[in-house]
């Protein structure tokens, strides 16, 4: 029998094989991606004197962050909430961000 973690990102990952984005775990900084994947994590943090919403989203090959400066919640977007999001990554602390994506609630 599988661990648990190992059948969860089994079943993130057949959940967007039929959806045209990025698997996370192949994300390129400095490169347009379109990545889907479920909101493992949210926190509120201060950014240049305004509030930030982080985001952390898996599909079971990696997860990726994504922060929108101004906020502080956006309806929709929460624990466990699918979505796709889609910008140009960057490297920060050694993990790549997303800043401020487009992004579609599914």
């Amino acid at each position: 029998s599988k661990p648990i973690h190992e059948l969860h990102n089994e079943r993130l990952q057949d959940r967007y094989s039929d959806v045209d984005v990025t698997p996370i775990g192949r994300m390129e900084a400095r490169v347009r991606s379109r990545v889907g994947g479920e909101v493992s994590r949210m926190r509120l943090t201060p950014r240049s004197g305004g509030p930030a919403l982080q985001i952390s989203i898996s599909d079971g090959t990696g997860h990726v962050n994504a922060i929108f400066t101004g906020r502080r919640s956006i309806p929709g977007i929460e624990f466990g909430r699918h979505l796709i999001l889609e910008g140009v990554a960057h490297e920060h602390d050694g993990e790549l961000v997303l800043l401020n994506p487009a992004y579609t609630l599914i």
